[in-house]
C-alpha cells in the first residue's frame, strides 16, 4: 500500500511527522528516502514532536551515526547514515538491537544500508519540487505498516 502527500511547507512536513508519530509503537522502522535538503531531518523532527521528544533535540547527526532521544512516548533511535561508506561497517554499531528494541527507528539515508533493510519496514521518499515543495511518498512493507498507512489514509482525509 502507498500513499503519496505534497507538502506545501517546512510546516507540512512537520504535521505529517506528527501524524505519522501518532501511528507508532515499539519496534517500528521508518526508512527515509532522498537527496539532500529533502526534508528527512524535518520529517524527523514532526515525528519526535508527535512523540513528545524536543524537535530541537533533532540535528542531523552526519558525524554521529546514531542518537538515541529516550524522553517521549517512545524513544527514538535516529541514524543518519549520509557519511556510512560501506553498509558492513554499521554492523559494527549494533544498529540491529535498535531496530527490534522498545523505540522507534527512524533511519535517514537508509539506501546506504542495501542488503540489510530490514523486509518489514514504513518507507518514506522525499523528492524536492519547487522551493518549499516535497513530494512524498509513504509505502509499506509488511502487515503492521499496511495497516498504519492505511491508517493515516483516513487521518489525512479528516484533518
Amino acid at each position: 500500500m502507498t500513499m503519496k502527500i505534497i507538502s506545501e511547507s517546512v510546516n507540512d512536513t512537520l504535521k505529517l511527522g506528527k501524524l505519522i508519530a501518532k501511528n507508532l509503537h515499539k519496534g517500528d522502522i521508518l526508512c527515509l528516502f532522498g537527496e539532500l535538503g529533502c526534508g528527512k531531518t524535518v520529517l524527523t523532527k514532526g515525528i519526535a514532536q508527535g512523540l513528545g521528544i524536543k524537535s530541537s533535540k533533532i540535528i542531523s547527526p552526519s558525524f554521529v551515526l546514531i542518537r538515541e532521544h529516550l524522553k517521549g512516548r517512545l524513544p527514538l533511535y535516529h541514524f543518519d547514515l549520509y557519511r556510512l561508506k560501506d553498509a558492513h561497517d554499521i554492523l559494527a554499531l549494533g544498529y540491529e538491537e535498535y531496530l527490534f528494541d522498545d523505540g522507534v527507528t527512524v533511519v535517514e539515508w537508509a539506501d546506504r544500508l542495501k542488503y540489510l533493510i530490514p523486509k518489514e519496514l514504513l518507507k518514506i521518499s522525499l523528492k524536492v519540487t519547487g522551493e518549499k515543495k516535497r513530494s512524498i511518498e509513504i509505502s509499506a512493507s509488511g502487515q503492521q505498516y499496511e495497516e498504519m498507512v492505511h491508517k493515516l489514509k483516513i487521518k489525512r482525509r479528516t484533518v
